[in-house]
């Protein structure tokens, strides 16, 4: 039954629906529909995208915030759980190792128990849906929640696991922007573009990366403390020639490469352990099915390997490098610079993690040794092999469109006739009834490609 509809007294507008027109307060509600309709367009009058992003800073804003709340909250108890228990070798131990463990596995069951896809980082996912590929249900509101969830858990174990939260924050802001991306569409009534929330998301993460926190751990190094140790521009085996350190209890924020010094061991010994070690558990820990980020680990092992560089250059060259006269001091917080920069651009193949270097520094004394890092690291990486977020893709069995290595069709392995199905017969448009009917009937025509 339609609904019956009225003009008001003295109108000559459209008409409107009897309850609307019998309904209390008919004037003010006509003044706050009015206001509002005035609001939408003052709002949309210059492209109603700005106002989306804006809401999808702060919305990222809020989550970053909760999750670092949280995380610090709950490495907080483990801090006072492990300095309550005594000092018992064995309760220490099992303080120190079971509760990581029940974290992490609370995160890899909660996860997979309420969606598969929130496991890893999400960045593969995110570079095959901008490829133009549908995943289904990868961008759920559901997904959004075992997310975070997970993802506290994990930065919750510190860097006992050797995980960050970059990568998995651009999934978080490619699902908060395609969920605005279904509000704006319902707000302003125009279809919605497919990819509106991909690209927004990813570029709304993009600014998260210069402000990434890091959580936390007791009672080694985090991964801030990291950065901030190995970007020293002192020089350790200097500083440790002819007096040994005092060797702390309790972490000196003020002299945190206290920590990089061992009576047994020379600085040298330290930093190759920490590879050695850092480089299996890393590859271990990206096996684990737990929302986690791998780009903040692979930033400081590059870091590690520069410093690593960096002092023996120091070591080498006490009195620095002459060049025209001028003697030049080794700083081996620029080669740990280079190093986490390049190494981490090697992995990614990108360039851009030289741009992030300069963002976390905050300076760019250092940008072209940098760049040329970068670029070479770039040139030999990708001459070998795909990028890490690449070889995930091939690994998952994800639609993958291989890199164009140049105009010689010798250098592609994969070529059209691999796939293709050979035996095509093609109809010409006068070719009589009989012969397409005999062709047919003698199975010669597996495909019809069309009529020319």
């Amino acid at each position: 039954m339609e609904e019956l509809v009225g003009l008001r007294e003295g109108s000559s507008g459209d008409p409107v629906t009897l309850q609307e027109l019998w309904g209390p307060c008919p004037r003010i509600r006509r003044g706050i529909r009015g206001g509002l309709e005035w609001l939408k367009q003052k709002l949309f009058h210059l492209g109603e995208d700005w106002y989306f992003l804006m809401a999808l800073g702060v919305l990222m804003a809020l989550v970053s915030y909760a999750v670092d709340f949280t995380v610090e909250s709950v490495v907080r108890a483990h801090q006072w759980l492990y300095r309550e228990i005594g000092d018992g070798h064995l309760l220490r131990y099992l303080s120190w190792t079971v509760y990581p463990v029940a974290l992490i596995s609370f995160s890899s069951g909660f996860s997979q128990s309420i969606t598969p896809s929130s496991g890893g980082s999400g960045v593969p996912e995110v570079k095959t849906i901008l490829s133009g590929v549908i995943l289904e249900d990868y961008l759920d509101i559901k997904n959004f929640g075992a997310k975070v969830v997970g993802l506290s858990c994990t930065l919750a174990c510190g860097s006992t696991v050797f995980l960050g939260k970059v990568g998995p924050f651009v999934h978080l802001s490619v699902m908060i922007a395609a969920y605005l991306g279904r509000v704006r569409t319902a707000t302003i009534g125009e279809p919605e573009v497919r990819g509106w929330g991909v690209v927004h998301g990813w570029l709304g993460s993009a600014t998260q990366a210069p402000h990434v926190q890091f959580p936390p751990a007791p009672p080694q190094l985090s991964m801030q403390q990291h950065l901030d140790s190995l970007f020293d521009n002192h020089s350790w085996v200097l500083m440790t020639r002819n007096s040994s350190p005092p060797w702390p209890e309790e972490l000196d924020p003020q002299h945190l490469w206290w920590e990089w010094y061992h009576p047994r061991f020379t600085i040298f010994g330290t930093l190759a352990f920490f590879l050695i070690m850092k480089f299996w558990m890393l590859i271990l820990a990206t096996t684990i099915p737990v929302p986690a980020g791998y780009f903040m680990p692979v930033f400081i092992f590059g870091a590690a390997i520069g410093r690593l560089f960096g002092e023996t250059v120091s070591f080498v060259f006490p009195e620095g490098i002459v060049a025209g006269g001028v003697t030049n001091p080794i700083m081996p917080g620029g080669y740990a610079l280079a190093g986490a920069a390049a190494f981490s651009g090697a992995v990614t193949h990108t360039i851009s993690t030289a741009l992030l270097a300069f963002e976390l520094t905050g300076q760019i004394v250092h940008a072209l040794p940098v760049l040329m890092a970068v670029l070479a690291a770039n040139a030999i990486a990708q001459s070998c092999q795909p990028s890490f977020y690449e070889g995930t893709i091939i690994i998952k069995k994800l639609p993958y469109l291989p890199r164009i290595l140049g105009r010689n069709i010798g250098s592609h392995r994969v070529r059209v006739e691999h796939f293709m199905n050979h035996s095509i017969t093609t109809l010409a448009k006068d070719m009589p009834l009989e012969e397409v009917g005999v062709c047919c009937h003698q199975g010669q025509v597996q495909m019809l490609s069309g009529v020319v």
